[in-house]
Parts: structure tokens; C-alpha cells; sequence
């Protein structure tokens, strides 16, 4: 089994302070955060950004402040930036972290439209996701395929086709948002075996599903994704103090089933960022 690459996804856009105090806003803070969760082991960043006040913002002045930070403290890490950003933004204040310079290796991509709970719709149609698809393309930019539930992996492929999302595909399953599919084994199971062979895969899972559900995916070939994104917990009821504390423990899981954990350099030859 190939060695196990880990996504830290460090902030966010949504959890606060007043949630777990940890949680990175300024430019220093992600910079710090992004290095713990590099040194635990983490080969790839997946980075929203915020303001000093934790307003979330698709800024691209601030993502290259926050890119230039995490660089110049671990260059080899991969810095995956989100296209998602946060309800209500436009298509234009997304995509703005595709035009850093340089650009960016990889970048989320949302592949349907999801109920996030009450009155949230976080929008993206299919012209959208083709739009998204075509400007990372023209950069050289991998996405990586966000997929709440199986129809987004339905249209994953059937856009893959079409030629807008290049083979080999990774992607992301995101696993017990509201709105989204359930976090159990039998819809992971699921969702695994809709996706072509050649491609990869990530889990993540909202709050205390987090680390059963991306232990399954070590055991089934899988990579993992952690951090205070999707949970703010190390354990039941005890706050994580930094994203690395979550990294250390898929590690310390990888280990004990047997599996290694990928290097940057690993990684991007997994993913076919090289």
C-alpha cells in the first residue's frame, strides 16, 4: 500500500476562537499552525484565510501574505488554498488564490451544490464548476475534488469526459456535513467504490467522526485529512491546543496498522504534482 499522505486543514472558514481558542487568524498564527501540522507530519496545507478578526476572506493579498509565511517556514510543504471560501462570496472573490504568483500546485474544487443547515446554500452550479475546472487547468493547477455526496462524484466523471477535469482525478470526501452524506462505513464504502481506479482519494469528517472515518480510509488504501477545519476535538470533550496534535494522531493510527506516511517530495509523486 502506498505511504499515507496527510491534509492538515488548518482553519477554516467558519470555526472561532470563541470554539476552541487555537484557532489560527493572522498571517503569523496560520504561518505557526502550518509548520506544527508540517513537522507531525502533514505533507499538504489546505489553507482558507482570514482576517486579524477572523472574518474569513478570499483576499489574494492576504492568501500570498499567508502562502509567503508557511513557505518560508516549511517551502517543501504543498499549500492547497480552498475555492470554496465561504457562503455568499461571488465567483470572482473565490477563485482569486488561483492568480498568486506563483500559482498554486493544487486547489479545492467543489463539485455541487450543498444545504449546509437553515438558509446556507453554498452554491456551485455546473457552468461554475466548469469555470473553476478550465482557469485551474490553464495554470497548471490539479484540483482536488470536493464531494459531499455521490452525486458530485457523478458529476466529477461525467465532467471528466467531457474533458474539463483532467485524469488522474483525487478527490476529496467530506463526510457528515449537514445536507451531505452520513459518516459511516457503508456510505465511505460507497462513495470508494464510484471512482474510477486510477484516481485517489482523501477523507475527512465533521467533528467526532473525524478519526473513525479517515482510519477507514488509511485501511482501504486511502489518505487523510485532519485538522481544526472540520474538528476542534483531540478526544471527547478535550480542545485540541494546535492542528498538530491531530496530525499526531493519524500518524500514531498509520503506524500501528502498518502504513507509512508520505513525505512532501511522496506526496506529489502519489498525486502527480511533479
Amino acid at each position: 500500500m502506498e505511504k499515507l499522505i496527510i491534509t492538515a486543514a488548518i482553519c477554516g472558514a467558519e470555526v472561532t476562537k470563541e470554539q476552541n481558542p487555537n484557532i489560527p487568524y493572522t498571517v503569523r498564527e496560520i504561518g505557526i499552525e502550518a509548520e506544527k501540522a508540517f513537522l507531525a507530519g502533514a505533507s499538504i496545507i489546505h489553507l482558507h484565510v482570514r482576517e486579524d478578526d477572523g472574518t474569513p476572506t478570499q483576499d489574494i493579498k492576504r492568501f500570498q501574505a499567508c502562502v509567503d509565511e508557511i513557505k518560508n517556514r516549511c517551502p517543501d510543504v504543498i499549500v492547497q488554498p480552498s475555492t470554496g471560501g465561504a457562503i455568499g462570496m461571488s465567483n470572482e472573490e473565490r477563485l482569486q488564490p488561483i492568480f498568486m504568483d506563483p500559482f498554486p500546485e493544487m486547489t479545492s474544487l467543489d463539485c455541487g451544490t450543498m444545504n449546509f443547515g437553515g438558509d446556507e446554500i453554498f452554491v456551485n452550479t455546473e457552468n461554475t464548476i466548469i469555470h473553476f475546472a478550465q482557469e485551474m487547468n490553464s495554470r497548471g493547477i490539479k484540483p482536488e475534488l470536493e464531494c459531499f455526496d455521490k452525486g458530485m462524484i457523478d458529476m466529477a466523471l461525467r465532467l471528466n469526459n467531457k474533458g474539463y477535469i483532467k485524469d488522474p482525478m483525487h478527490f476529496n470526501f467530506v463526510l457528515g456535513v449537514i445536507g451531505g452524506i452520513a459518516a459511516t462505513p457503508r456510505d465511505l464504502v460507497f462513495m470508494i467504490n464510484s471512482i474510477p481506479k486510477n484516481s485517489t482519494f482523501t477523507v475527512c469528517a465533521i467533528g467526532r467522526h473525524e478519526f473513525p472515518m479517515v482510519t477507514l480510509s488509511i485501511v482501504m488504501g486511502g489518505h487523510a485529512r485532519v485538522g481544526f477545519e472540520d474538528n476542534i476535538y483531540l478526544s471527547k470533550g478535550v480542545l485540541a491546543k494546535s492542528n498538530s496534535e491531530l496530525v499526531e494522531k493519524i500518524v500514531r493510527i498509520s503506524k500501528e496498522i502498518g502504513r507509512d506516511i508520505a513525505s512532501p517530495y511522496q506526496a506529489r509523486k502519489i498525486l502527480g504534482l511533479n
